[in-house]
């Protein structure tokens, strides 16, 4: 996504805004990545990780990650070795692991991120409830695009 526009295109303001969240996104995840000390394909497997509920198979963060399934071996391996993910047995196929955020990720992670998220915060203390409920709502809605367009639907 480039910020440029070609002659005779239009956008909506709120469509500029959200191409801008994106490369400011892009750009807080190197920085998380950086303060961290991991590079950014593991901060980005840690964010998977973080965000799932009971974990992810090895396989998954492969898919995930668009890596191959050793690179993804190897990614786990690192992470383990620092302490931020644990392997542990998969809860329905004892021939699987599973690999799960430690505690000791969240910590890093939601340290590292508290900054951000404090400013964050600010800015919605800014709004009214009403705006803060429609602003909520329209970003969830634009996430499911963003989904919806990453998985081919869109």
């Amino acid at each position: 996504m480039t910020g440029h526009r070609r002659r005779g295109e239009s956008h909506s303001e709120i469509s500029h805004a959200i191409r801008e969240m994106l490369r400011a996104n892009g750009e807080a995840a190197q920085s998380l990545a950086r303060r961290l000390g991991l590079g950014i394909t593991d901060a980005t497997a840690l964010d998977h990780l973080l965000s799932s509920d009971g974990g992810l198979g090895p396989g998954e963060l492969s898919r995930l990650l668009g890596i191959r399934s050793a690179s993804a071996t190897t990614l786990v391996d690192r992470l383990e070795a620092t302490g931020h993910v644990r392997r542990v047995p998969h809860p329905s196929d004892r021939r699987r692991q599973t690999v799960v955020a430690t505690d000791r990720a969240y910590d890093e992670v939601l340290g590292a991120l508290a900054p951000l998220f404090r400013r964050v915060e600010e800015a919605a203390a800014r709004l009214t409830p009403e705006q803060a409920a429609a602003t909520a709502a329209f970003l969830r809605e634009a996430a499911e695009a963003m989904r919806d367009y990453a998985a081919g639907d869109g």
